[in-house]
């Protein structure tokens, strides 16, 4: 609300009468708008978080697709850095499915710790401290943002395999609609994106299961051959590597397929959206993510080493591979597109978990005040929409440097989820390692964590020293100087809340009034409403002030207030009636300090998504009721702005004030200056 600019907030339905609403302004441009994102949620619909919420199933299309897409680029990644020893590929399809499983194990049991949702930046705020914290988030933002980056490239190189060369020119320019396409899509909510895409997701099950199915079988009758080719391969390795070069290798190409693991942390993260009740709904979740993605990575490994795949240029490993299984099959061709057109669908919805997850961890982040306050905010369809934009532009830049380069970023992309994975297991091996020792399945989470964090800083280190001038360094450069970024926000943050609060100390806990209660307002007499956000030294300053400009001028007080629906207060159902209560609540103490004062005190509130347009409603309601009302609000003012203030700070009371004078009202604001 105007009279605490530090406050960004967001609108939806309100206790205001229909009647109440202004004229609609530029009825083209909403309309236009309606038709892209759709009409607003309705807050006062107690079902609403249910109805938005996910099954387990969706929650595996929305959030698991990402881990279960990595298997497009992840797997081939690794086959193709064993060069000539591919009998090493064995090996690394029972561990990449060990780490799956794994990895997954450990996050089903952060969603028990950690159910509100958040993923790696709560674990690493909550158990490594705030600095490491923001670390662990600023790594996750980039992350995402590559999330939505490769998997649109990667998509992009799926489905140009089996197009003729000419084609490739528009390559670029498709996988730049498409993000565009899906940051509309997300803006209208995510049941709706997810349903849309669910086809997709299904239809590549099928055809990758039918793949590696097939693709082993046939070459079953062929298995002892294969054996002793693998056996004699060995022989050679030692031969020429020793044990030591093989073990080298073998680390090498897991550390390099570390791009197969990246999804996995998906669901932590976007505990929020998730069906009552969560953690089983999570913990399913997850059962689905694992062994979808732990089937599929392994089984494409290991059918590219039953046909001896290799690279060839403007396809993919996969293009190869189910060219070579459905060869001499009726309806070959069509096989093979239809299948490659699958994959790159599913790289499609696979960035839904950049989506999804990036503006939740931005969300998480401006609640603590490390990003601009705007990103908690939510839209009139309850999603993150500035956050959605942001990922969306970011990604399209990041697009746009790498070429669409699935190679490097995959790199830049491994980095930071191996970080964000490095940090939230150790936080969690710390967490057991300070349980006493009688603690039951302390034992059991310790070797499971450690076991985690030492798979994934061993991927993070190999990755970073291997592919530092690779594409490495730009990662760790952007995430450095973000990281910089999010401290010197907190800072201005931290700065100016301690100014306010030293600035009006005096004015929060006044003494009480001996007078007795004033009576009820006279609609008939001048009316001076103000309006609030907390109650706080702000408000009770505008109070004052109003009253040493217009000495003896104001008869009845209005206290207004809009209780904003934001990220973090729309998690679950209950948010609306709670938020009331505590606009309430706080609206009651206003009242009471103007009834110490003498003045006749009532107020009137709504709650919503967007504070000017709740508010603006709210006044015309008044309006009717007290027709001599003058409107004001208290505002923060600096007596050097900068440019980035307006980014820092809403401008709720100006905005609101325009308004208002447009439809021939007067609002005054009261200024708060601000060295």
């Amino acid at each position: 609300m105007p009279e605490n600019e530090q406050h960004d907030a967001p609108s939806g339905s309100t206790d205001v009468p229909p009647d109440g609403e202004p004229p609609s302004r530029h009825g083209a441009a909403i309309s236009l708008r309606r038709i892209l994102i759709g009409a607003p949620r309705d807050l006062s619909d107690t079902s609403l978080f249910h109805r938005l919420s996910l099954i387990p199933f969706l929650a595996w299309v929305g959030l698991g697709a990402d881990g279960l897409s990595s298997s497009a680029y992840g797997p081939e990644e690794a086959f193709r850095t064993l060069g000539e020893h591919i009998y090493l590929a064995l090996g690394l399809a029972a561990l990449m499915a060990t780490t799956v499983f794994l990895i997954s194990a450990a996050y089903s049991r952060i969603i028990e710790h950690f159910p509100t949702g958040g993923g790696g930046y709560v674990v690493a705020t909550k158990l490594l401290g705030e600095r490491v914290g923001v670390v662990s988030g600023g790594a996750l933002l980039v992350d995402y943002v590559l999330t939505i980056t490769v998997s649109i490239a990667a998509a992009g190189d799926a489905l140009f395999s089996f197009l003729p060369e000419a084609w490739l020119a528009w390559k670029m320019p498709m996988e730049i609609v498409t993000i565009i396409g899906l940051t509309t899509l997300n803006i209208r909510g995510v049941k709706e994106s997810v349903l849309v895409l669910a086809p997709i997701f299904v239809a590549f099950v099928i055809t990758h299961v039918l793949l590696i199915v097939v693709g082993i079988a046939l070459h079953l009758p062929e298995a002892p051959a294969k054996a002793a080719e693998l056996g004699q391969g060995f022989q050679h390795g030692w031969t020429t590597l020793g044990l030591g070069g093989m073990m080298l290798l073998f680390a090498h190409a897991y550390s390099l397929g570390g791009g197969t693991y990246t999804g996995i942390e998906a669901v932590s993260n976007g505990l929020q959206i998730m069906r009552e009740p969560r953690v089983p709904t999570a913990k399913r979740t997850m059962l689905y993510m694992a062994t979808s993605l732990a089937f599929t990575a392994t089984g494409l490994l290991l059918c590219y080493l039953l046909w001896n795949v290799h690279h060839e240029e403007g396809k993919t490993m996969n293009a190869v591979l189910i060219e070579g299984v459905t060869a001499g099959m009726p309806f070959a061709r069509t096989a093979v597109v239809f299948t490659l057109i699958t994959e790159g669908a599913l790289l499609v919805v696979a960035a839904q978990a950049g989506f999804l997850d990036g503006p939740r961890v931005l969300a998480n982040m401006a609640v603590d005040s490390w990003v601009p306050r705007r990103f908690a905010a939510v839209s009139e369809r309850l999603t993150t929409q500035d956050g959605i934009v942001l990922m969306g532009t970011s990604a399209l830049a990041a697009l746009l440097y790498t070429h669409g380069n699935v190679g490097k970023i995959v790199v830049m992309y491994s980095i930071n989820v191996f970080l964000t994975f490095s940090l939230s297991m150790f936080g969690m091996l710390k967490m057991w390692w300070q349980h006493p020792p009688q603690r039951v399945g302390r034992k059991r989470n310790l070797l499971l964590f450690s076991a985690a964090f030492l798979l994934c800083a061993v991927i993070l280190v190999i990755t970073v020293i291997e592919k530092f001038r690779e594409g490495g360094w730009i990662t760790l450069a952007v995430t450095g100087a973000l990281v910089l970024f999010c401290y010197q926000i907190r800072s201005h943050y931290r700065a100016l809340n301690k100014v306010v609060e030293d600035l009006f100390a005096s004015l929060r806990d006044l003494p009480p009034s001996t007078r007795e209660a004033p009576p009820e307002p006279n609609p008939d007499k001048p009316t001076a409403a103000v309006l609030v956000a907390s109650y706080g030294g702000l408000g009770i300053h505008t109070v004052l002030n109003l009253f040493r400009a217009f000495p003896g001028h104001y008869k009845n007080l209005v206290f207004v207030s809009v209780g904003v629906v934001d990220s973090g207060a729309f998690k679950g159902e209950g948010t609306v009636d709670g938020l009331k209560e505590r606009t309430v609540q706080t609206l009651e103490r206003y009242v009471e300090f103007a009834h110490n004062l003498g003045m006749p005190a009532v107020y009137r509130y709504a709650v919503g998504i967007d504070p000017v347009e709740e508010a603006e409603k709210l006044c015309m309601s008044i309006l009717r009721e007290f027709p001599k009302t003058v409107f004001f609000a208290g505002k923060v003012i600096f007596q050097k702005e900068r440019w980035y203030q307006r980014i820092l700070h809403n401008e709720t009371a100006l905005s609101l004030q325009k308004r208002l004078q447009w439809d021939g009202h007067t609002m005054v604001i009261i200024p708060a200056r601000i060295s």
